[in-house]
Protein backbone atom coordinates (compact mmCIF):
# COMPACT_ATOMS: atom_id res chain seq x y z
CA UNK A 1 0.00 0.00 0.00
CA UNK A 2 2.95 2.36 0.53
CA UNK A 3 3.64 3.07 -3.13
CA UNK A 4 0.11 3.96 -4.31
CA UNK A 5 -0.44 6.10 -1.20
CA UNK A 6 2.86 7.91 -1.77
CA UNK A 7 1.82 8.48 -5.37
CA UNK A 8 -1.38 10.22 -4.20
CA UNK A 9 0.56 12.68 -2.03
CA UNK A 10 3.23 13.27 -4.64
CA UNK A 11 0.58 14.26 -7.17
CA UNK A 12 -0.12 17.37 -5.07
CA UNK A 13 3.09 18.00 -3.14
CA UNK A 14 6.51 18.23 -4.72
CA UNK A 15 8.89 15.50 -3.45
CA UNK A 16 11.08 17.86 -1.40
CA UNK A 17 8.09 19.36 0.43
CA UNK A 18 6.56 15.93 0.99
CA UNK A 19 9.88 14.72 2.39
CA UNK A 20 10.23 17.72 4.71
CA UNK A 21 6.91 17.15 6.47
CA UNK A 22 7.28 13.38 6.53
CA UNK A 23 10.77 13.37 8.07
CA UNK A 24 9.97 16.14 10.56
CA UNK A 25 6.89 14.32 11.85
CA UNK A 26 8.66 10.95 12.01
CA UNK A 27 11.69 12.39 13.84
CA UNK A 28 9.57 14.16 16.44
CA UNK A 29 7.52 11.01 17.11
CA UNK A 30 10.56 8.74 17.38
CA UNK A 31 12.64 11.08 19.55
CA UNK A 32 9.69 11.64 21.87
CA UNK A 33 9.42 7.90 22.39
CA UNK A 34 13.19 7.51 22.90
CA UNK A 35 13.46 10.35 25.42
CA UNK A 36 10.61 8.93 27.47
CA UNK A 37 12.57 5.75 28.20
CA UNK A 38 15.79 4.87 30.05
CA UNK A 39 18.53 2.60 28.72
CA UNK A 40 21.14 0.48 30.47
CA UNK A 41 23.75 0.89 27.72
CA UNK A 42 24.65 4.47 26.68
CA UNK A 43 25.69 5.06 23.08
CA UNK A 44 29.46 5.15 22.67
CA UNK A 45 30.79 8.38 21.13
CA UNK A 46 32.74 6.41 18.53
CA UNK A 47 29.46 5.02 17.16
CA UNK A 48 27.92 8.40 16.40
CA UNK A 49 29.67 8.79 13.01
CA UNK A 50 28.11 5.49 11.92
CA UNK A 51 24.71 6.66 13.14
CA UNK A 52 25.10 9.89 11.16
CA UNK A 53 26.09 7.80 8.14
CA UNK A 54 22.85 5.85 8.61
CA UNK A 55 20.98 9.17 8.63
CA UNK A 56 22.58 10.19 5.33
CA UNK A 57 21.77 6.81 3.79
CA UNK A 58 18.13 6.72 4.93
CA UNK A 59 17.06 10.36 4.39
CA UNK A 60 18.84 12.03 1.43
CA UNK A 61 19.91 8.87 -0.38
CA UNK A 62 17.04 6.47 0.29
CA UNK A 63 13.78 8.21 1.12
CA UNK A 64 14.28 11.54 -0.64
CA UNK A 65 15.45 9.82 -3.80
CA UNK A 66 12.58 7.34 -3.47
CA UNK A 67 10.04 10.19 -3.37
CA UNK A 68 11.66 11.89 -6.36
CA UNK A 69 11.80 8.65 -8.32
CA UNK A 70 8.26 7.62 -7.36
CA UNK A 71 6.93 10.98 -8.56
CA UNK A 72 8.41 10.20 -11.99
CA UNK A 73 7.33 6.59 -12.43
CA UNK A 74 4.44 4.22 -11.71
CA UNK A 75 3.62 2.94 -8.21
CA UNK A 76 4.04 -0.65 -9.39
CA UNK A 77 7.52 0.08 -10.73
CA UNK A 78 8.64 1.46 -7.38
CA UNK A 79 7.21 -1.54 -5.55
CA UNK A 80 8.89 -4.18 -7.68
CA UNK A 81 12.21 -2.32 -7.78
CA UNK A 82 12.18 -2.11 -3.98
CA UNK A 83 11.43 -5.84 -3.88
CA UNK A 84 14.99 -6.39 -5.12
CA UNK A 85 16.31 -5.22 -1.73
CA UNK A 86 17.49 -8.74 -0.70
CA UNK A 87 19.44 -9.05 -3.92
CA UNK A 88 21.27 -5.77 -3.34
CA UNK A 89 21.98 -6.78 0.25
CA UNK A 90 23.54 -10.02 -0.99
CA UNK A 91 25.69 -8.13 -3.48
CA UNK A 92 26.82 -5.57 -0.90
CA UNK A 93 27.62 -8.33 1.60
CA UNK A 94 29.63 -10.07 -1.11
CA UNK A 95 31.57 -6.90 -1.85
CA UNK A 96 32.09 -5.52 1.66
CA UNK A 97 31.90 -8.59 3.89
CA UNK A 98 33.57 -10.98 1.44
CA UNK A 99 30.77 -13.51 1.92
CA UNK A 100 30.62 -16.52 -0.36
CA UNK A 101 27.64 -16.74 -2.67
CA UNK A 102 26.08 -20.18 -3.28
CA UNK A 103 25.21 -21.07 -6.86
CA UNK A 104 21.46 -20.86 -6.20
CA UNK A 105 21.81 -17.40 -4.69
CA UNK A 106 23.99 -16.21 -7.55
CA UNK A 107 21.36 -17.45 -10.01
CA UNK A 108 18.68 -15.58 -8.07
CA UNK A 109 20.73 -12.38 -8.20
CA UNK A 110 21.15 -12.65 -11.97
CA UNK A 111 17.46 -13.45 -12.43
CA UNK A 112 16.45 -10.50 -10.26
CA UNK A 113 18.65 -8.12 -12.24
CA UNK A 114 17.03 -9.34 -15.46
CA UNK A 115 13.65 -8.58 -13.89
CA UNK A 116 14.78 -5.07 -12.99
CA UNK A 117 15.99 -4.49 -16.54
CA UNK A 118 12.66 -5.76 -17.91
CA UNK A 119 10.63 -3.44 -15.67
CA UNK A 120 12.78 -0.45 -16.59
CA UNK A 121 12.50 -1.34 -20.27
CA UNK A 122 8.71 -1.57 -19.98
CA UNK A 123 8.64 1.90 -18.43
CA UNK A 124 10.85 3.33 -21.17
CA UNK A 125 8.69 1.66 -23.81
CA UNK A 126 5.27 2.71 -22.48
CA UNK A 127 5.92 6.08 -20.82
CA UNK A 128 9.21 7.27 -22.26
CA UNK A 129 12.26 8.78 -20.60
CA UNK A 130 10.48 10.04 -17.47
CA UNK A 131 9.64 6.54 -16.21
CA UNK A 132 13.14 5.32 -17.01
CA UNK A 133 14.82 8.14 -15.07
CA UNK A 134 12.41 7.60 -12.18
CA UNK A 135 13.24 3.88 -12.15
CA UNK A 136 16.99 4.60 -12.12
CA UNK A 137 16.57 6.98 -9.18
CA UNK A 138 14.58 4.35 -7.27
CA UNK A 139 17.28 1.74 -7.89
CA UNK A 140 19.83 4.12 -6.35
CA UNK A 141 17.47 4.54 -3.38
CA UNK A 142 17.25 0.75 -3.01
CA UNK A 143 21.04 0.42 -2.98
CA UNK A 144 21.17 3.09 -0.25
CA UNK A 145 18.66 1.03 1.76
CA UNK A 146 20.92 -2.00 1.33
CA UNK A 147 23.85 -0.07 2.81
CA UNK A 148 21.57 1.21 5.59
CA UNK A 149 20.75 -2.40 6.46
CA UNK A 150 24.35 -3.63 6.47
CA UNK A 151 25.82 -0.66 8.36
CA UNK A 152 23.02 -0.60 10.92
CA UNK A 153 22.80 -4.29 11.78
CA UNK A 154 25.65 -4.26 14.30
CA UNK A 155 24.45 -1.06 15.94
CA UNK A 156 20.94 -2.47 16.36
CA UNK A 157 22.26 -5.54 18.13
CA UNK A 158 24.27 -3.30 20.43
CA UNK A 159 21.73 -0.58 21.23
CA UNK A 160 18.32 -1.79 20.04
CA UNK A 161 16.10 -0.94 17.08
CA UNK A 162 14.29 2.01 18.67
CA UNK A 163 17.27 4.21 19.48
CA UNK A 164 19.20 3.51 16.28
CA UNK A 165 16.15 4.12 14.09
CA UNK A 166 15.31 7.33 15.97
CA UNK A 167 18.85 8.74 15.96
CA UNK A 168 19.53 7.77 12.35
CA UNK A 169 16.27 9.24 11.09
CA UNK A 170 16.68 12.40 13.17
CA UNK A 171 20.30 13.00 12.14
CA UNK A 172 19.35 12.62 8.47
CA UNK A 173 16.35 14.90 8.95
CA UNK A 174 18.52 17.58 10.58
CA UNK A 175 20.84 17.54 7.57
CA UNK A 176 17.87 17.79 5.23
CA UNK A 177 15.96 20.40 7.29
CA UNK A 178 17.43 23.70 5.92
CA UNK A 179 16.83 22.73 2.29
CA UNK A 180 13.44 21.16 3.03
CA UNK A 181 12.30 24.16 5.07
CA UNK A 182 13.07 26.52 2.20
CA UNK A 183 11.09 24.38 -0.25
CA UNK A 184 8.22 24.10 2.22
CA UNK A 185 8.06 27.88 2.74
CA UNK A 186 8.00 28.82 -0.96
CA UNK A 187 5.60 26.06 -2.03
CA UNK A 188 2.02 26.97 -3.03
CA UNK A 189 -0.43 24.91 -0.93
CA UNK A 190 -3.63 26.28 -2.48
CA UNK A 191 -4.44 23.06 -4.35
CA UNK A 192 -3.28 20.58 -1.70
CA UNK A 193 -6.16 18.44 -0.41
CA UNK A 194 -6.64 16.41 2.76
CA UNK A 195 -5.73 13.22 0.88
CA UNK A 196 -2.21 14.55 0.30
CA UNK A 197 -1.75 15.33 4.01
CA UNK A 198 -3.08 11.89 4.93
CA UNK A 199 -0.51 10.43 2.54
CA UNK A 200 2.24 12.37 4.34
CA UNK A 201 0.99 11.20 7.72
CA UNK A 202 0.73 7.59 6.62
CA UNK A 203 4.31 7.50 5.34
CA UNK A 204 5.63 9.46 8.33
CA UNK A 205 4.08 7.27 11.02
CA UNK A 206 3.18 4.06 9.21
CA UNK A 207 6.43 3.68 7.29
CA UNK A 208 9.14 5.87 8.84
CA UNK A 209 8.21 4.99 12.43
CA UNK A 210 6.43 1.63 12.57
CA UNK A 211 7.89 -0.19 9.56
CA UNK A 212 11.46 1.04 10.15
CA UNK A 213 11.27 -0.10 13.77
CA UNK A 214 9.93 -3.50 12.73
CA UNK A 215 12.66 -3.82 10.08
CA UNK A 216 15.54 -3.20 12.49
CA UNK A 217 13.81 -5.31 15.16
CA UNK A 218 13.71 -8.22 12.70
CA UNK A 219 17.37 -7.66 11.83
CA UNK A 220 18.22 -8.01 15.50
CA UNK A 221 16.90 -11.57 15.57
CA UNK A 222 17.40 -12.90 12.05
CA UNK A 223 19.58 -12.61 8.97
CA UNK A 224 18.92 -9.62 6.73
CA UNK A 225 18.18 -11.88 3.81
CA UNK A 226 15.52 -13.73 5.81
CA UNK A 227 13.91 -10.53 7.10
CA UNK A 228 13.69 -9.21 3.55
CA UNK A 229 11.33 -12.02 2.53
CA UNK A 230 8.49 -10.12 4.25
CA UNK A 231 8.79 -7.41 1.60
CA UNK A 232 8.01 -9.75 -1.26
CA UNK A 233 4.24 -9.39 -1.06
CA UNK A 234 4.36 -5.58 -1.36
CA UNK A 235 4.83 -5.33 -5.15
CA UNK A 236 1.82 -7.52 -5.89
CA UNK A 237 -0.43 -5.55 -3.55
CA UNK A 238 0.92 -2.17 -4.74
CA UNK A 239 0.52 -2.99 -8.42
CA UNK A 240 -3.03 -4.25 -7.89
CA UNK A 241 -4.03 -1.15 -5.93
CA UNK A 242 -2.37 1.15 -8.48
CA UNK A 243 -4.17 -0.61 -11.31
CA UNK A 244 -7.64 -0.26 -9.80
CA UNK A 245 -7.37 3.09 -8.00
CA UNK A 246 -4.69 5.02 -9.89
CA UNK A 247 -5.51 3.48 -13.28
CA UNK A 248 -1.87 2.68 -13.95
CA UNK A 249 -1.52 0.23 -16.85
CA UNK A 250 0.34 -2.97 -16.12
CA UNK A 251 1.41 -4.21 -19.53
CA UNK A 252 2.79 -7.62 -20.42
CA UNK A 253 6.45 -6.54 -20.15
CA UNK A 254 5.87 -5.11 -16.67
CA UNK A 255 4.04 -8.23 -15.45
CA UNK A 256 6.78 -10.48 -16.85
CA UNK A 257 9.48 -8.31 -15.29
CA UNK A 258 7.68 -8.35 -11.94
CA UNK A 259 7.39 -12.14 -11.98
CA UNK A 260 11.08 -12.43 -12.83
CA UNK A 261 11.99 -10.12 -9.93
CA UNK A 262 9.93 -12.11 -7.42
CA UNK A 263 11.33 -15.40 -8.77
CA UNK A 264 14.87 -14.11 -8.45
CA UNK A 265 14.32 -12.87 -4.90
CA UNK A 266 12.69 -16.13 -3.80
CA UNK A 267 15.46 -18.18 -5.42
CA UNK A 268 18.17 -16.11 -3.76
CA UNK A 269 16.53 -16.48 -0.32
CA UNK A 270 16.16 -20.26 -0.41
Amino acid sequence: MVYPIAKIGLAQLEPFVFAFFRFTIASVVLMTIVKSRTYAVPIDKKDYPRIILLGILIIPLNQTLFLIGQSMTAAGHGAFLFATTPIWIFLLALIHLKEKTPTRRAAGIILGMLGVATIMWSGLRTAGQEYFIGDVIIVIAVIAWGYYTIVGKGLVRKYGALRITAYALTSGSVLYFPFGLYRAVVFDYSEVTISAWLSVGYLAVGLSVIVYLIWYWLLKYMEASRAAVFQNIQPVVASTVAYFFLHEPLGIAFVVGGLIVISGVVLSET
